[in-house]
């Protein structure tokens, strides 16, 4: 979706999310393309930064399940979400695909504009983990339902790693997915910030994969 509730600095796809490429649509017409993907074998329907759409592709979803559309719903969002909006999608959403960006608020508000993201983010992990649980994947390993839950590791330690993970193996789950994630690269304005100008290291991204065995997170997928 066109645009987002986060201001990353870094944004690693901002020409949609901070510059607004996009076309417009009716629900109607995003209904028709749900259907036309589920008839051409896709294996859910994804929608990427949704958050601010929320309301829209919620009608959108109606009509298309009255037309028979009945993949699984994937929230792939930043992880900055409302208590209150994730409650009305319990029962609709199959997939929670959030991100966890940050464990410290001071670089959440520097680098992405929200003070408040690691309260808000925690508090909608949970949620979402209560509405969904783990992820389960069918014999051709599909996901059907669940989280995963996505981190892009940050030079430098800037998105906090060791906190993010112990939050989940400690007051989520030792079972939840987590894709850990090395592709990040200095995009959109943080060519100019210092230390975000600079690229991972592998120093850096091995020091994530540690954490990551430490709290015996053993599902989901790193990078090589």
């Amino acid at each position: 979706m066109t645009n987002c509730n986060l201001r990353c600095l870094f944004c690693q796809n901002y020409p949609i999310s901070q510059l607004g490429t996009g076309n417009i649509v009716t629900v109607h017409e995003l209904a028709s393309g749900m259907i036309a993907l589920q008839r051409r074998g896709a294996h859910n329907i994804n929608w990427v930064t949704p958050t601010h759409m929320a309301p829209l592709l919620m009608e959108a979803l109606l009509i298309a399940r009255k037309k028979g559309m009945d993949l699984p719903v994937v929230y792939n969002c930043g992880g900055y979400e409302s208590l209150e909006m994730l409650r009305l999608w319990d029962g609709i959403v199959d997939i929670y695909m959030p991100d966890m960006k940050y464990s410290d608020a001071e670089n959440a508000r520097k680098y992405s504009g929200i003070g408040d993201y690691p309260t808000h983010n925690r508090t909608a992990i949970l949620e979402m983990h209560r509405q969904v649980g783990n992820l389960m994947v069918d014999g051709e390993g599909i996901a059907t339902m669940g989280l995963l839950v996505r981190h892009l590791v940050l030079p430098f330690d800037l998105s906090g790693t060791e906190e993010i993970l112990r939050f989940l193996a400690e007051e989520v789950s030792r079972d939840t997915y987590v894709s850990l994630m090395s592709q990040y690269f200095p995009a959109f304005h943080a060519t100019k910030i210092p230390r975000l100008s600079e690229p991972l290291t592998r120093k850096g991204y091995r020091r994530a994969i540690d954490f990551l065995e430490h709290f015996r997170l053993e599902a989901g997928w790193v990078q090589t």
